[in-house]
């Protein structure tokens, strides 16, 4: 036999199952970096501001609205602009407080849930005083938080992260208890310790719901940081930007007023798109939420 008839003997018949014989799907076209499918996703809302805030802008000139009353955004634009100086050491404020109360959240959060599904009474016993304290508005108990920490920075840090941790803590837990139970018997059953059912199963299972508990708590984050600058900003002891809405309505300055919500609303915005962009990096190669179906 020679060596031509040995390397067609021992090379496998493909029967049409082998992976370069499937069909491959067409990849989608992009424009500017971005799926044909997404832009309508982008376009749409981007009208729909487009069009509320041309006919604000015309309301306001064809009534003639004073701007202390309510600005147009071609004008809350300008203030923008001009205090930028101003409202842009305020914003860093306000995302240091929101940023250092996130962290806080998912670090006590995850650790409490960890606790509380290793053991049941745990849970049992500690589990009400969470649910007390995410009920309990944060705005009703801030002033005690600021007379009893005495720091102001610290107060707000403890404020925001009593809003965004409940969501964590909540979401973790259910991940955490929704392990295939199945898959829980086959760990005990070749004799898996709790460290390694814990690291191997439950962790990665409870991964999509701590991510939408992290897209959560990031939005109610910020909202903690702003409520609670606006209880230390009434005594004139805070400098967010909570601080300056509160000052600008004092002095009457409302387009810079409106300038400090918008952005507040774009950064609430931006923290957002950015959890949800962490969530789909890493879900987008095993999840059904996130992978793309091909049919």
């Amino acid at each position: 036999m020679s060596a031509t008839d040995t390397l067609q003997t021992s090379t496998p018949q493909r029967d049409g199952t082998d992976a370069a014989d499937l069909p491959v799907f067409a990849t989608e076209k992009t424009v500017l970096g971005v799926g044909v499918s997404t832009w309508p996703k982008i376009i749409a809302p981007m009208i729909v501001g487009i069009l509320a805030l041309a006919g604000w802008e015309f309301a306001v000139w064809w009534n003639k609205v004073p701007h202390f009353v309510l600005p147009g955004p071609l004008l809350i634009g300008q203030t923008l602009i001009t205090d930028w100086g101003t409202l842009s050491g305020s914003l860093w404020i306000t995302l240091k407080i929101t940023f250092a109360a996130l962290i806080a959240a998912v670090t006590v959060g995850v650790a409490l849930a960890i606790l509380f599904t290793q053991s049941k009474w745990l849970e049992l016993s500690l589990f009400p005083y969470a649910v007390i304290l995410q009920v309990t508005p944060v705005v009703a108990i801030a002033p005690l938080i600021i007379i009893w920490v005495g720091d102001i920075n610290t107060s707000l840090l403890i404020c925001a992260w009593l809003v965004a941790f409940f969501p964590i803590l909540s979401n973790t837990i259910m991940g955490l208890n929704s392990a295939d139970h199945n898959l829980r018997n086959l760990f005990e059953m070749y004799g898996a310790t709790r460290w390694q059912t814990l690291r191997y199963l439950r962790l990665p299972a409870a991964l999509p719901y701590f991510l939408s508990g992290l897209k959560i708590s990031g939005g109610l984050a910020l909202i903690g940081a702003v409520v609670a600058e606006f209880v230390a900003g009434s005594g004139g002891t805070a400098s967010g930007l909570a601080y300056r809405i509160l000052e600008s309505g004092y002095q009457l300055r409302i387009p810079r007023m409106f300038a400090a919500l918008v952005m507040v609303s774009v950064t609430g915005i931006a923290i957002f798109l950015a959890t949800s962009w962490v969530s789909h990096m890493l879900l987008r190669r095993w999840h059904e939420s996130a992978v793309k179906r091909e049919n």
